[in-house]
């Protein structure tokens, strides 16, 4: 069994470089939740270092609440907004001589995208007008996974080892208490029970978990004892 795994990174968190040795790909936020363009170079730069798959992480333009709040633009503004981010990192990349392989949308992005069929066409169709070859990262089972295939682009499909679900299979709010699982042991049995679950080719970390770096460590010699085959997605 394969699995890649991967972390929202250059957040302004502090642990990017302790994190990095046990994930398979990094998403690099794009400026618009956090971030900016020397971030986003030093965080390419890093992961080029450890020889890690290098995302980009768009948002919507939402410093103020870390791109985690709901927002209703127009299919044209949702669009230009993503894009912008996709190109901007996307020529940071080559600059930096490194490949782009996958975009992960952010926060509200993410699960608005994964229940709205519309935004989550807008969001290929920014990727697709990119590279014809990214890979859209996106929650399993959801619309987004959906329009990605549609669309004719390629997909990894997500689960999340340190966050609760509610019965749809969507993610829990983050404003329920006990959403977010902070135990480093409950987040590897979590990510276990995922992976048996069948349909999963990437397990997301966030690197904004108080215990973010134990996270990744403890994951990561669990997946492998457990053998699982920890590569990151092509």
């Amino acid at each position: 069994m394969k699995i890649d795994l991967n972390c929202d990174l250059g957040e302004g968190i502090g642990n990017d470089e302790a994190i990095m040795p046990y994930i398979t790909s990094a998403n690099i936020a794009c400026g618009f939740h956090a971030g900016d363009e020397k971030t986003m170079r030093e965080t390419i730069r890093l992961a080029k270092r450890f020889n890690i798959n290098i995302g980009a992480h768009p948002s919507w333009e939402d410093r103020e609440n870390f791109g985690r709040v709901e927002m209703n633009l127009s299919p044209d503004e949702a669009q230009k907004i993503v894009s912008y981010q996709i190109d901007l990192f996307s020529k940071i990349c080559k600059e930096e001589n490194a490949i782009l392989s996958h975009v992960k949308p952010h926060g509200a992005l993410y699960n608005q995208s994964a229940r709205d069929d519309e935004l989550a066409r807008v969001i290929v169709h920014a990727i697709k007008s990119v590279g014809e070859d990214l890979i859209l990262v996106g929650l399993a089972g959801s619309r987004s996974i959906e329009a990605g295939i549609k669309m004719r682009i390629r997909v990894a499909r997500e689960g999340f080892p340190d966050r609760r679900y509610n019965s749809d299979g969507s993610l829990m709010s983050r404003n329920i208490s006990g959403a977010v699982i902070e135990s480093s042991v409950e987040v590897a049995h979590h990510a276990l029970t995922l992976i048996q679950g069948g349909g999963l080719d990437t397990l997301c970390l966030h690197g904004d978990n108080l215990n973010a770096v134990e996270n990744a460590k403890l994951l990561r010699d669990v997946l492998e004892k457990n053998g699982v085959d920890v590569v990151g997605i092509s």
